[in-house]
């Protein structure tokens, strides 16, 4: 790509990936407080318009498209990149970029419990992202994020939510939350850094969740739990590489292992109010309305 288009050179809070929800949430709310930011996106035409916004163009792997990008900013919003095979060499090459910038301060979008050795294979991407920037001695704070409440209803293939998640727990969280937590980091002069654990304020099975969304939808919607073969083989019909599907049947492994059983203060503590429950995030979503008996891909 070419390199970064930047509109002025006034030093002030970076963020990846504006175009997307996360990340447009976040410059919003920014925005709406007279803070300046840079917005780094893929593409100038899609950036939102801001107030007190300019934008730079880059992604993730152009060297020094980013680094330009950058140059001028202190603290950055690192969003993770989409599940790919290469996810970890785009984050490596972002973070190279990152601290040749001169950047001094990340916060980073990552998955609870992610470990070398995560049952869910997405989330090893998160744990080595995290090494990395520590290898790197770039200073940063992990958002580990838990289930997003917005994926539960967008799980279910014909009324019906497949995976071997048995009877595992997880706690859904409102990626607004998610959102106003990345803010109250971001703007903190003290800027705390370390892994904070990000979730919604209650476990669920993913029996209990199919209910909820049933009894909002007012669609029947249920869980039937699989096993590990039967979940690769429901999910062949789909155009997804072998990464992918290991990624999504993954997932429920991990919930039935009980990795995504983890419930923090995370959200209360940063932003001064409980977070969402899966139903009044549902109840408060246009999303849910769309919920229908079209099949799609299940999994995280």
């Amino acid at each position: 790509m070419s390199n970064a288009t930047i509109m002025n050179s006034k030093q002030r809070i970076g963020i990846t990936g504006a175009t997307g929800f996360l990340g447009g949430c976040i410059a919003q709310t920014l925005d709406e407080r007279g803070i300046s930011t840079r917005l780094i996106v893929r593409s100038a035409e899609k950036a939102p318009l801001l107030r007190h916004a300019d934008v730079a163009v880059s992604s993730y792997v152009d060297h020094d498209a980013m680094v330009a990008a950058v140059k001028g900013i202190d603290t950055l919003f690192f969003v993770s990149g989409f599940e790919s095979a290469d996810r970890l060499d785009q984050h490596k090459a972002a973070v190279d970029a990152f601290v040749a910038g001169g950047v001094q301060r990340v916060v980073y979008t990552s998955f609870v419990n992610c470990n070398a050795e995560s049952i869910f294979t997405f989330a090893r991407d998160h744990y080595q992202t995290e090494e990395y920037m520590r290898y790197k001695g770039l200073a940063f704070a992990a958002l580990r994020d838990n289930f997003y409440s917005d994926m539960v209803p967008l799980l279910a293939t014909d009324g019906v939510i497949r995976g071997p998640a048995q009877d595992g727990k997880f706690a859904p969280v409102a990626r607004t939350d998610i959102a106003d937590v990345a803010v109250a980091l971001l703007t903190d002069p003290a800027f705390p850094t370390g892994p904070f654990d990000v979730t919604g304020p209650e476990l669920l099975s993913m029996a209990e969740a199919a209910a909820i969304v049933s009894d909002i939808t007012g669609k029947p919607i249920t869980f039937q739990n699989e096993t590990v073969e039967e979940a690769f083989a429901s999910r062949g019909e789909f155009n997804a590489t072998p990464f992918e599907i290991e990624g999504w049947v993954s997932s429920y492994q991990a919930i039935a292992a009980g990795e995504f059983a983890v419930l923090s203060d995370t959200v209360e503590r940063f932003t001064g109010r409980r977070p969402l429950t899966l139903r009044e995030h549902l109840l408060r979503s246009s999303e849910v309305a769309e919920v229908s008996n079209k099949s799609s891909p299940i999994g995280l």
